[in-house]
């Protein structure tokens, strides 16, 4: 058997626009408004049955679990701040501590509060600062109960896909918006990393960074893997290298420059579309590994509505962790994408990656699948 460190956190992550239900007053939902997004309902009304959920994690071994604190809950106004909603996410990482569950806090995953978008958003010259105030607020309210932030989740995948969601023009003049918004991203960890560390000066922060395995299939194809990986993978990690505690490496896909269709057509997809490559995961830890801190897989996953390739598939990914494990790379947790079928923001509620199926057209009951028991037992072993 292949055997993880014995500290090895496991667990599921989760994002609170995806699953909380009756958010009103963020962008995403003014989108679904407008018609521009699915729409989305009471999502898997998570805000309200989180220790249901958590139970769940629980009786399938999870010792860890990610969790994302909206912040159009917490600051519905500017500078105006919700204890109510600040209490409830302490609540959250309470009911977690009290399970032996550690928290993972991620302090913004993608949606963004009305006033923030209307006023600007990352366009203002004090967004950092902006984001910073939110980010020192949410690490006062949930004090010790929380060792581990993520600022921001996935800042690359937000200037692209939550922008043309949103109608962001293209062009040029939109490229050379997105180098600017993309500097005051890094600047906007850079500035709530140091805000997190002076109230919780022991807590360990990061960043949740989707990182691709880019591969070339001729000698173009290489060079064009090598510019990818470098824009895609390395660029934003070496704009705030010394102010991460941690990399959170989110892993989907392996990405090929060119495949002949006839390759394309004879790989196995998801139901989303994506090729299949569990194991390139290990390009993607040993690729992370060149930063000289710890790494954690914070996102991994399938869309598979009739679970027929998920447990193969986690223990795929698993395989190509141990591997890079193995090499080197100082992996210390492992949390799948996701733990509930959720709102999965532009294709709504027809993608199914949740190894707990929800009944969203019904009363939200949990269904347990196979796939959770099998990853259950790989956890219960600590080992493949």
């Amino acid at each position: 058997m292949k055997k993880f460190p014995d500290n090895f956190l496991w667990g599921a992550s989760t994002s609170a626009m995806q699953v909380e239900g009756g958010i009103e007053n963020n962008d995403w939902a003014e989108a679904i408004r407008q018609g521009k997004a699915p729409k989305m309902g009471k999502a898997c009304d998570y805000y309200n049955r989180f220790e249901e959920d958590f139970d769940i994690a629980k009786s399938l071994n999870h010792n860890a679990h990610r969790f994302s604190v909206e912040w159009a809950r917490v600051e519905p106004e500017e500078g105006a701040f919700d204890e109510k909603e600040l209490a409830h996410y302490k609540e959250m990482a309470q009911k977690l501590r009290a399970r032996n569950m550690e928290p993972f806090v991620t302090i913004w995953h993608f949606s963004l509060p009305v006033w923030f978008v209307r006023s600007g958003g990352f366009d203002r010259r004090d967004a950092p600062e902006v984001f910073a105030r939110y980010a020192k607020k949410v690490a006062e309210a949930l004090g010790s109960n929380v060792q581990f932030y993520m600022t921001i989740n996935e800042p690359l995948v937000w200037l692209g896909e939550h922008g043309k969601i949103l109608g962001a023009s293209s062009g040029p003049s939109n490229l050379l918006r997105s180098f600017f918004q993309f500097r005051t991203l890094v600047r906007s960890h850079i500035v709530a990393y140091r805000a997190i560390k002076r109230v919780a000066p022991n807590a360990q922060v990061g960043i949740a960074k989707h990182q691709f395995s880019f591969v070339g299939t001729n000698p173009l194809g290489d060079f064009a893997a090598l510019l990818a990986r470098f824009f895609w993978n390395r660029m934003f990690l070496n704009g705030i290298k010394g102010y991460q505690d941690f990399i959170g490496v989110q892993f989907y896909q392996r990405l090929f420059f060119w495949q002949s269709k006839k390759q394309e057509s004879q790989t196995q997809k998801s139901d989303i579309g994506w090729q299949l490559h569990p194991g390139a995961i290990y390009d993607t830890l040993m690729e992370a590994s060149r930063y000289n801190v710890p790494l954690y897989v914070t996102e991994a996953g399938i869309a598979d509505a009739n679970d027929e390739w998920r447990a193969e598939y986690i223990r795929g990914l698993l395989e190509g962790t141990h591997k890079a494990l193995t090499d080197g790379a100082d992996v210390r947790g492992f949390f799948y994408w996701t733990l509930l079928d959720n709102y999965e923001f532009k294709e709504g509620f027809s993608m199914k990656f949740g190894i707990v199926h929800v009944d969203h057209e019904g009363d939200q009951k949990r269904t347990v699948r196979e796939s959770a028991r099998a990853y259950a037992e790989i956890i219960r072993n600590n080992g493949i």
